[in-house]
């Protein structure tokens, strides 16, 4: 037999089966106890009536006597002489009398062997009764009382156990059905909240998935509100995660619409310049003009293509070159190299008395540091004062970048290590830059498993890696 799938049928049957199997064993017990009694109580009966069916002296007698309880059989078999047995029964009047039994039953009687003890016999036409049978001086004396009460009050007990029992069921049929449906009512309502997520549509677009178990249903006390917590922590990751995918693809339109517009600037110049030449074969000064511009667009195309290069590789996760790098040694080249491009700052070095080292791909770190440096050049006046630092500790090394120039424009600060991100809102920029300096430095330090922040108001603005040792 196959058990229904709801979880309710199954529990409830479950309960109607326990209270079935409970109702059975105590009646059976009860049944066993109660005819036990009542053979005990018919036994001293017996007993008794045999007492009153022998004589003072011990000898056979005339029968029972007539204060003997009603139905007694008494059976006298002397050793000489005819063997007699009677019953007790009643008249209209209701006064006892002594009946003369069959031969039958007399010679069943006789049958009785005198150990003292009692024996169960079927008397014909009388019935089953308890007897016993002792020898007494001149014969024997069997005396007897019928069963047929002990048989009706047990008979009578276990049909009112039966009813009591399928009562029983009934009953626990209709409760368990009404208790075990409030109790898994708050699992209908956590059931409820992921039916009503699995109809989201979460194949695109900005998902909010905001349907939550409610705070009732998320105790972790009890195995409903553990489901609801779990629920509601699978729900919340969920969220996040279809969060950054959204914000992820959003990054990826964007991050594809600006390198397109940066690369049709100059591709459109090329074009331009190489028409130009064409239509001017004869003007050399208009062709080496062109070709020479033609020439510095495709070096700021190329430029611009490694950049997005290098991130693409940094996305997709291809190891860097680990190897010792001299930071120290490293920036000093690379704000000497500073100095020489921009001799209208100030730049100032600061690094501890021990050579400052880390393990990475010292390209890539150059890169860092030249862009950080880059930035700091292209977006404060002449004059302004840069501060090169590098401070190593048990956990690897902090390079900080300070100037006292303008700063970042408000708002910008959240959003500089970004793709494209500029302080300006034009496409065209004097410095040729793309936007995407910043955004190489966060990729190079996080690909070196280290992490990158800035801290800016006028007058004072920090750029800071934190690389591992």
């Amino acid at each position: 037999m196959r058990l229904p799938r709801s979880l309710t049928s199954r529990l409830v049957i479950t309960t109607v089966v326990l209270v079935a199997v409970t109702s059975v064993l105590i009646g059976t017990v009860t049944a066993l106890a109660m005819r036990s009694y009542l053979y005990s109580r018919l036994d001293d009966q017996v007993m008794k009536s045999f007492d009153l069916g022998r004589p003072p002296g011990g000898d056979i007698g005339p029968g029972p006597d007539l204060g003997a309880q009603l139905r007694t059989v008494t059976g006298l078999y002397p050793e000489e002489g005819p063997a007699q047995a009677f019953v007790v029964t009643t008249r209209d009047d209701n006064r006892g009398v002594k009946r003369s039994v069959s031969t039958t039953v007399t010679e069943q009687l006789d049958k009785v062997p005198t150990d003292g003890a009692l024996h169960t016999v079927n008397l014909t036409a009388l019935g089953d009764y308890r007897v016993i049978a002792r020898d007494v001086t001149g014969g024997k004396i069997v005396t007897g009382l019928p069963t047929t009460e002990v048989h009706d009050i047990l008979s009578s007990l276990i049909w009112l156990e039966v009813l009591l029992g399928l009562l029983g069921v009934v009953a626990a049929g209709g409760a368990g059905t009404l208790v075990v449906r409030r109790q898994l009512r708050p699992l209908n309502d956590v059931a409820q909240t992921a039916h009503a997520v699995a109809v989201l549509p979460l194949d695109s677009g900005d998902i909010g998935v905001t349907e939550r178990v409610p705070e009732r249903l998320t105790d972790e006390r009890t195995e409903v509100g553990q489901v609801g917590a779990a629920l509601n922590t699978l729900l919340e990751h969920v969220e996040v995660s279809l969060t950054a995918r959204h914000r992820s693809e959003q990054q990826v339109r964007q991050f594809v619409a600006d390198a397109s517009h940066e690369l049709r600037t100059p591709l459109a110049t090329i074009h331009g310049y190489a028409e130009l030449s064409r239509r001017t074969p004869d003007d050399p000064a208009a062709l080496a003009s062109a070709l020479t511009k033609v020439e510095t667009e495709t070096d700021r195309m190329s430029t611009l293509v490694d950049d997005l290069l290098l991130l693409a590789r940094l996305d997709s996760g291809r190891p860097l070159d680990r190897v010792e790098v001299d930071v120290t040694r490293l920036l000093l080249e690379s704000v000497g190299d500073a100095r020489v491009l921009a001799p209208g700052h100030r730049w100032q070095l600061r690094l501890p008395e021990e050579p400052v080292t880390v393990t990475g791909d010292e390209q890539r770190l150059h890169q860092v540091v030249t862009n950080l440096l880059s930035n700091a050049r292209h977006h404060t006046p002449p004059g302004t004062t840069v501060t090169v630092s590098a401070e190593p500790s048990d956990s690897g090394i902090t390079i900080t970048v300070h100037d006292d120039g303008p700063g970042l424009p408000p708002g910008l600060a959240d959003h500089v290590f970004e793709r494209f991100t500029r302080g300006d809102s034009s496409r065209t920029r004097a410095s040729g830059g793309a936007g995407l300096g910043l955004s190489l430095v966060a990729a190079i330090v996080q690909a070196h498993a280290g992490s990158t922040s800035v801290r800016s108001e006028p007058g004072d603005t920090t750029f800071t890696v934190t690389l591992p040792a």
